[in-house]
């Protein structure tokens, strides 16, 4: 008996991308910095990250295939310092999301502490298209 996967069915034509998507998205899930994702209107979202400590010189945001990546990296703070307790977060960190054809990122703010990054899915024009067939 064969496996039939999502990339192969024969009425999902061009999706044989998203399984790969999937799987990179899960392998590189971890629970550091926390986030919140929100819909603020129909076609707008908002990624929230606690970014604690972090400046903005320190954090950078890409799209790179259909995934927003956000990467956090601290310069090293002087060997002079002696921590008693250190209990706030200054590892780096890679967090990246999957974006859905048409999503775009609107722009980023950081904001007591914590990095928005605003997306905009891009409404098409017309939902339904007409092909005109050529005779052959």
């Amino acid at each position: 008996m064969t496996k039939l996967t999502l990339g192969s069915h024969p009425f999902l034509l061009g999706f044989d991308q998203l399984e790969r998507l999937v799987e990179r998205t899960a392998k590189s899930e971890n629970g550091y910095p926390p986030f919140n994702i929100e819909q603020s209107a129909e076609n707008t979202y908002r990624i929230t990250l606690a970014v604690a400590g972090f400046g903005e010189d320190d954090l950078s945001i890409t799209v790179e295939d259909r995934q927003l990546i956000v990467r956090g990296k601290q310069a090293e703070a002087g060997e002079d310092r002696i921590f008693l307790h250190r209990g706030i977060a200054a590892r780096q960190f890679q967090k990246a999301f999957v974006l859905a054809d048409g999503v775009e990122v609107a722009g980023a703010s950081t904001e007591n502490g914590l990095l928005h990054v605003d997306l905009k899915r891009a409404v098409p024009d017309a939902i339904v298209q007409t092909i005109k067939i050529n005779k052959g």
